[in-house]
C-alpha cells in the first residue's frame, strides 16, 4: 500500500518490539503448569456455567521446544474501543505462528466480532503487516461491540472458521469482550468443535488486571498523552492566573487513569472515585471540598489551577449509584413505554414515579440537562453511558453556586472562571509507547504459543513488566478465574471483575501523602510528549501505578 507517512511514522515502522527471552525464538514452548485455579467470587454459580473451563491451571512458559511445524490458522478479532498497541498484538501473533510453520494464516475478521459472524474478513499477510507495525489505532481490520453471546451465534462463527481452516479464534478486547471469549471456549468445547479461543487483555481504562495480568495494554500509552495535555494546561494556567481547568478522564467504571496522571503531572485536586464511594460523600460534599481548595488559593491570590475527575464519579456517588442502578432496572423494563413519551417533563414524571423516593428525590435535584442525560440511550451492556454525562459542567455549575454564596457571606474572596475538558478520544489510538510497542508484541505472541499448547479458555498473560523484557515472564492465566457475576439487563450474568482503584494500595497512598501540598502550592509537572527515542531510562518508563503496585515482589 503506497501512502504518505511523517518521518515519525517511517522511524516507528522500523522499530523492533522486543520480547522475553522464553519467546526470542520461536512460539514453540515448554509449559509450566500450576494449582487449579477458581473464580474470583461466587465459585458454585461460575464452576456451573462453565464446567470445561473452570478450574484450570495457570500456565508458564519455560524452555524453548525444538521446531515442530504445527497448520494453526487463525481467526483474529479486535473488540471493544480502540487502545494503543493493538496493531502490534496482531503483529505478534502473526509472527508467532509463522514461527511454527510458515504455511500458517492469519485471518482479520472486519468490524469486531460482527464481522466473525457475518462472515468478513481479510488474510493478514506480512506486507499487509508491514504498514501497521508499532502504529496507533485499530484501523488494520476495525473493532465492534456485538456481543457474542448466544448459542447461534457461536455456531455461525465455527461454521465461518471451519469454511476457511482456521482452528483458533483470538479476541482482543477488554472484561467484557474476554467473558465472550470465554463464554465462546466453553461453548465449543462443550460442542467437541476443535476451535480454540484465547483472549488478550486490552483497555486504556485499567480496569483489567489482577496478580497475573500486571496492566491491559494502551494503558500506559493514554496515559502519557493525557498527561501532556494536563502538563499543557497546568503550564497555561500558571501562566494566565486566572483559569480553573476541569478535565474529565476516561475510566467508567475505575479512576486508574485519573490516579495515574495524577502521579505524572501532580495536579491541584484530583477525585478519586472509589474514595468517594467509600467515604459515602454526597455530591454536595465533593462541591465544598472542592470549594475549600479554592477558597484557599483564591487567599494566596491564586485564582487558577486544575482538577482531575474520572469519567465514571458521577456513578461512584452512592446517592446517585443508587439512582443510576434504579434507572438502569427501569430502563430495561418499561423502556418501550418511556420512548413513546415524546414530552420530556412528562418523561421524567414518568420515570420519578417509577424510582423509590429517596432516589426519586435525588434526581429532581439534579440540573435538568444531566436528568436527560441519565436516561439516554444504555450501552451495549444496557447501563448508562457516563462518558456522555457532563459531570465536569455539573461540579463548575455547582461550584459558581457555592462560592457565591460563601463571598456573600465574605468566606471567599477571589473571582471563579473555570474552562471544562474531557480526554477521552485523543489517547486510544496513539502511536504506542515503547513499553505498549513491546507489551503488545509479547502478548500477541504469548497468544500464538498458548495456541500452538493447544490451549483454550485462556487469557494471554507477561509479566514482571518492571523489569528489562528479557526477564518478563510469559504465559496464560484461566479467564474463568477473574470472573464473577453481575447484575446486566436486570439478569445475574457471568463476567470479568472489574479492577478498582485499591485505597490501601501503593498509587493510592502516594496520592494521599501528597493531596494537601499539591492543592495549596504549585507542584506542577510537564511531562511532555511520548518519548521513543533516547536513553533506555527515559524511552522505556512505566507507569507510575505499575511501579508503585510491583515494589518489593
Amino acid at each position: 500500500m503506497n501512502r504518505e507517512i511523517s518521518p515519525l511514522q517511517a522511524a516507528r515502522l522500523d522499530y523492533k518490539p522486543k520480547l522475553p527471552t522464553c519467546l526470542k525464538m520461536g512460539a514453540n514452548v515448554e509449559l509450566s503448569e500450576g494449582l487449579k485455579t477458581q473464580s474470583i467470587a461466587d465459585q458454585d454459580k461460575i464452576k456451573a456455567l462453565f464446567p470445561n473451563t473452570y478450574g484450570l491451571p495457570i500456565i508458564q512458559f519455560k524452555n524453548q521446544l525444538s521446531a515442530v511445524s504445527k497448520l494453526i490458522n487463525i481467526g483474529l478479532v479486535l473488540s471493544g474501543g480502540q487502545a494503543p498497541g493493538g496493531h502490534n498484538v496482531v503483529a505478534g501473533i502473526f509472527d508467532g505462528i509463522k514461527s511454527i510453520s510458515k504455511d500458517n494464516k492469519l485471518y482479520g475478521f472486519l468490524g469486531g466480532p460482527g464481522g466473525l459472524v457475518d462472515n468478513k474478513y481479510i488474510e493478514i499477510t506480512a506486507d499487509f503487516l508491514q504498514n501497521y507495525r508499532n502504529t496507533g489505532g485499530f484501523d488494520i481490520i476495525g473493532s465492534g461491540r456485538t456481543k457474542l453471546e448466544k448459542p447461534e451465534q457461536f455456531d455461525i462463527a465455527a461454521k465461518n472458521c471451519q469454511a476457511l481452516g482456521i482452528n483458533a479464534i483470538v479476541i482482543v478486547g477488554g472484561d467484557d469482550s474476554n467473558t465472550n471469549a470465554c463464554l465462546l471456549a466453553e461453548y465449543y468445547l462443550a460442542k467437541h468443535i476443535p476451535i480454540q479461543v484465547v483472549g488478550c487483555p486490552k483497555t486504556i481504562d485499567g480496569d483489567l488486571k489482577n496478580e497475573q495480568i500486571e496492566t491491559s495494554f494502551g494503558f500506559d500509552t493514554a496515559c502519557r498523552v493525557y498527561s501532556e495535555l494536563i502538563g499543557n494546561l497546568m503550564r497555561d494556567t500558571s501562566s494566565a492566573k486566572k483559569y480553573w481547568h476541569f478535565v474529565k478522564l476516561m475510566g467508567r467504571s475505575a479512576s486508574h487513569i485519573t490516579l495515574e496522571c495524577a502521579l505524572q503531572t501532580h495536579p491541584n485536586i484530583t477525585l478519586i472515585g472509589e474514595e468517594v464511594l467509600s467515604r459515602n460523600l454526597k455530591l454536595m460534599d465533593i462541591v465544598n471540598d472542592i470549594a475549600g481548595v479554592i477558597a484557599k488559593r483564591a487567599a494566596n491570590k491564586m485564582d487558577y489551577g486544575v482538577v482531575l475527575i474520572p469519567e465514571g464519579l458521577i456513578e461512584f456517588i452512592p446517592e446517585i449509584k443508587s439512582l443510576i442502578a434504579e434507572l438502569n432496572d427501569i430502563m430495561a423494563n418499561y423502556s418501550s413505554a418511556i420512548d413513546g413519551i415524546e414530552n420530556l417533563s412528562e418523561k421524567f414524571d414518568y420515570i420519578t414515579q417509577k424510582l423509590t423516593p429517596n432516589s426519586a428525590k435525588v434526581y429532581l435535584t439534579l440540573p435538568h440537562g444531566i436528568r436527560q442525560q441519565l436516561i439516554m440511550d444504555r450501552d451495549p451492556h444496557g447501563n448508562v453511558q457516563v462518558s456522555r454525562i457532563d459531570t465536569e459542567k455539573l461540579l463548575i455549575e455547582m461550584l459558581e453556586i457555592r462560592l457565591k454564596a460563601w463571598k456573600a457571606e465574605g468566606k471567599y474572596k477571589g473571582k471563579f472562571s473555570a474552562l471544562n475538558h474531557f480526554f477521552g478520544y485523543e489517547g486510544r489510538c496513539a502511536a504506542p509507547s515503547n513499553f505498549d510497542a513491546d507489551y503488545c508484541y509479547g502478548l500477541g505472541f504469548t497468544a500464538s504459543a498458548l495456541v500452538g499448547s493447544g490451549k483454550s479458555g485462556y487469557m494471554s498473560s507477561v509479566r514482571n513488566l518492571t523489569k528489562n523484557s528479557e526477564t518478563w515472564t510469559a504465559g496464560g492465566i484461566p479467564i474463568t478465574m477473574m470472573m464473577n457475576v453481575e447484575r446486566r439487563h436486570g439478569e445475574d450474568k457471568p463476567v470479568i471483575q472489574k479492577a478498582l482503584v485499591r485505597l490501601d494500595k501503593a498509587p493510592f497512598i502516594e496520592l494521599m501523602k501528597n493531596r494537601e501540598k499539591w492543592a495549596i502550592e504549585n507542584h506542577y509537572l510537564y511531562p511532555g510528549p511520548i518519548q521513543y527515542f533516547g536513553p533506555s531510562e527515559v524511552c522505556d518508563l512505566v507507569t507510575h501505578t505499575l511501579k508503585l503496585e510491583q515494589q518489593g515482589k
